[in-house]
């Protein structure tokens, strides 16, 4: 290589070090940031119209085959296989609702932490050694609420068997729990007593 090459080689050199060193923390912060990856669109949802449609469908094709069900039940079943079915939804309804479980612990062993406990979630008074449990004006299981109320109704001992089995629970031994008004047999409100005695 000659001089006249050399010089430019070497000259060629000095400037892209230069641009380098001038541009180059640019160009890396430039690199270091990522290129933002194109916006994908949300898939497509039905519209609140529709969904609410389905959603009543669905509640109303519930409500009528559990109005059937219940038609069926007290039309077909001896008196005595409905009260044992119903008597086996409460004791359901007991364990798959946490909080009532939560009551059964909190008072376990002793009628006034029970009566603490119930009085988190439900009206309760005592009367010597009965419990007096009492709801609102309506029926509160949506299960039921949305059907024909019926004079005698069986779905009452679901509620009846619930409190039964929370109260047994708690108290480690059989309890009598009676049913004196119900808003579905065309009471004022629903309301049970527990002979805790």
């Amino acid at each position: 290589m000659n001089r006249s090459e050399f010089l430019r080689t070497s000259a060629g050199f000095a400037c892209a070090s230069c641009l380098g060193l001038v541009f180059g923390p640019r160009a890396a912060a430039a690199d270091a940031t990522p290129a933002s990856p194109p916006a994908i669109p949300p898939p497509p949802t039905p519209p609140v119209d529709q969904a609410l449609k389905q959603a009543q469908y669905e509640v109303q094709f519930v409500n009528n085959w559990l109005t059937d069900l219940f038609a069926a039940i007290d039309a077909e079943v001896d008196p005595a296989v409905q009260l044992k079915l119903m008597q086996a939804c409460g004791r359901g309804c007991y364990q798959r609702h946490k909080f009532k479980q939560d009551i059964a612990a909190a008072g376990r062993g002793d009628p006034e932490k029970l009566f603490e406990a119930y009085r988190k979630n439900f009206r309760v008074e005592r009367e010597g050694g009965l419990m007096h449990i009492r709801y609102g004006d309506h029926c509160y299981c949506p299960a039921a609420r949305n059907r024909p109320a019926l004079p005698n109704d069986v779905h009452c001992e679901c509620t009846r068997a619930t409190h039964q089995t929370l109260i047994e629970t708690a108290l480690g031994r059989p309890v009598k729990v009676e049913l004196l008004e119900s808003v579905r047999r065309g009471g004022k409100t629903c309301h049970l007593v527990a002979h805790l005695n």
